[in-house]
């Protein structure tokens, strides 16, 4: 095979797969973003955590009732630990991301990308 030929189709393979990965790690930090509280599920987004930070530097934590992703009405005993493990949960799944996406974008192989070690 000519060898510019096999350089195009190893540089595809290997751009596939850096998307791949990158995709799979996106649904990783995506399914990291879920918390469940009090039979409820939230998807932690910036916005939630806005909200629920403005009702907790109010003094607005009593009888609060949020909708969940499936638009189940929940309401929140204690909202300053509700908002302390979204904060949490999202900056962990942040770091998480940050680091395995700085890792994935130093390989440079096919095999260094789905981690196979062919020596």
């Amino acid at each position: 095979m000519d060898e510019r030929l096999e350089k195009a189709i190893d540089f595809s393979n290997y751009v596939v797969t850096l998307n791949n990965q990158k995709r799979l790690l996106k649904e990783e930090y995506e399914e990291n973003l879920l918390h469940y509280f009090d039979g409820g599920q939230f998807t932690i987004t910036k916005e939630l955590i806005t909200f629920v930070g403005l009702l907790v530097n109010a003094k607005n934590t009593e009888d609060v009732v949020l909708t969940d992703d499936n638009n189940i009405p929940i309401k929140i005993e204690d909202l300053d630990k509700f908002y302390e493990d979204v904060i949490d949960c999202y900056f962990s799944a942040s770091n998480s991301y940050h680091t395995k996406y700085n890792t994935l974008k130093k390989q440079r192989s096919v095999e260094a990308l789905v981690g196979i070690d062919i020596d």
